[in-house]
């Protein structure tokens, strides 16, 4: 068990899709910040460990042998209850890869440390987070970014919306809020200024 006076600033970043949160990830990356990211890990689940809960779940979201996320997709968008059954089968797993993670920034003498998690507000789970940075930008530019996406489509994207909590609800919530709707350089600008205002809390 590390030392509590070792844990770095746990710092969650959300956002609504097409928001921007891989890019702004990608920033904090290039100061060396570690990142948790909430869906490479179920990714990753869906790949290993989760194969097998999930046969159980639902036997026909399962091909050749590997979670098929389109035949799933059919399972959950629009059925809250499926979703619901995923999600406590997903959930947990998640979790313990996130605590992990952050064991290892703590081990690693980590001054901050990033939790990507682009549904942290709509889960109603409590994340072990200081302070959330929530990304944003103008609905038109959302929807555009969604639309260019492989396998995205209106009816889909509108579902996916309607999942998520509204962008300026979001903003109210957070500690930080970053602009992607600008230029690279002035978003960059904004998570840099993020991280020093951690790093002065941690400080503190």
């Amino acid at each position: 068990m590390a030392n509590s006076s070792r844990k770095p600033i746990v710092l969650g970043l959300t956002g609504s899709i097409a928001t921007g949160k891989s890019t702004v990830a990608g920033m904090f990356a290039k100061r060396d910040i570690p990142i948790y990211d909430a869906d490479q890990a179920v990714h990753d689940l869906y790949k290993h460990e989760a194969i097998e809960p999930m046969r159980r779940l639902f036997p026909d979201a399962i091909i050749d042998g590997q979670i098929d996320r389109a035949a799933l997709s059919k399972h959950v968008l629009g059925n809250p209850e499926n979703l619901a059954k995923l999600e406590a089968l997903i959930h947990p797993m998640v979790q313990q890869k996130m605590h992990k993670f952050l064991e290892q920034a703590a081990g690693n003498n980590e001054k901050l440390a990033i939790l990507e998690i682009p549904l942290l507000f709509e889960t109603g789970k409590n994340y072990p987070t200081d302070f959330i940075a929530v990304t944003f930008c103008a609905p038109e530019i959302q929807k555009q970014r969604a639309l260019a996406r492989a396998g995205m489509n209106e009816d889909k994207f509108t579902a996916i919306v309607a999942r998520q909590m509204p962008q300026d609800e979001k903003r109210s919530r957070a500690d930080f809020e970053i602009d992607t709707g600008t230029d690279l350089a002035k978003t960059q600008s904004a998570v840099d200024e993020i991280i020093k205002a951690c790093l002065a809390a941690k400080a503190h």
